[in-house]
């Protein structure tokens, strides 16, 4: 149906005549396809998930299924629950001891290498003061140093202040990120208005006070992918808490798991012959926790990512 709408210059102009939106063409930067592309995002997908799959999926079997049956399919037989509560309740319960080891290292390692990173970062950012781009590009000298190179030599600091065997010998290391110091740099530096500073300085406000009421909320997104770097790098440390380590009541979710493949291997068909299956369940468990972390965090984690990506 036609209708006509009184425009203010006093020309009549018609629904039929209004001018029509530009088509988008076909093959443009919006709805381009590309096969080759296509295939290989489908490659780095099925690279990524294909281990995912043959843990859930491993995790269903006995051990003899693990050897005899296809590893991409279920054996006919399956038997997760046996296996999550053979898993639990293996050596006195030990595996929760491990699991319950690893969130505490891994969250206390978190949270405080955030809030240390958004504390520095804040003041390489905001701060002018002698010795400032030195130090910030020491910082970015100790982003390519590996955590395993320091190992030994914090073994041997530890040991000479009686801290080896001590959780502190997991949780102290963690808290230095160099790389989150850098990205909260970054951050900061666009994240964190100058007016606004000043502003809360007139009003009174102290650095500290500034820095916990207003600073910290501005930075959220930037906190929360430091704090996700941070638990899957603490989470997975296999190489620090070997050699820090000794009670196996002390051992991370990833130090017992590789004890118990020990005795897999050693044990052979004999007693210790199911232990592989536990290996397996307890990996599958392991990686639960993290996955529910990236669920929850992701759109703070994503955000973060890309305001320390682009520089305005």
């Amino acid at each position: 149906m036609t209708t006509t709408t009184p425009p203010a210059t006093g020309v009549v102009r018609t629904t039929a005549q209004a001018p029509k939106a530009p088509k988008r063409r076909r093959g443009g930067p919006a709805g381009r396809r590309s096969t080759p592309l296509t295939i290989a995002m489908l490659a780095v997908l099925a690279y990524f998930l294909l281990p995912l799959l043959w843990l859930l999926i491993a995790s269903t079997k006995s051990t003899q299924d693990l050897i005899n049956s296809f590893g991409l399919w279920f054996s006919d037989t399956p038997q997760l629950l046996t296996n999550i509560r053979d898993t639990f309740t293996q050596d006195d319960g030990v595996f929760l001891h491990w699991l319950l080891n690893t969130l505490l290292y891994a969250g206390v390692s978190a949270v405080g290498a955030a809030v240390l990173a958004a504390a520095a970062g804040y003041g390489f950012a905001k701060f002018r003061f002698r010795g400032n781009g030195a130090a910030f590009n020491l910082v970015l000298g100790a982003v390519m140093v590996p955590a395993t190179a320091l190992a030994i030599p914090t073994y041997l600091l530890f040991a000479k202040v009686g801290l080896v065997n001590t959780p502190w010998a997991i949780i102290l290391p963690s808290l230095v990120s160099p790389f989150g110091l850098y990205l909260m740099r970054v951050y900061a530096q666009d994240a964190v208005p100058d007016s606004i500073l000043e502003a809360a300085r007139m009003d009174g406000a102290g650095e500290f006070r500034i820095f916990l009421q207003i600073v910290l909320r501005l930075l959220a997104p930037g906190l929360v992918t430091v704090l996700l770097f941070t638990l899957v790098a603490t989470w997975n440390n296999y190489f620090l808490p070997l050699i820090m380590l000794n009670d196996p009541d002390l051992y991370p979710i990833t130090v017992g798991l590789s004890s118990w493949a020990a005795q897999a291997q050693n044990g052979g068909a004999g007693a210790s012959s199911d232990m592989l299956a536990l290996v397996v369940t307890g990996s599958m468990i392991s990686v639960v926790p993290l996955v529910v972390a990236f669920v929850l965090l992701q759109r703070y984690w994503q955000s973060g990512l890309a305001t320390g990506g682009v520089k305005q």
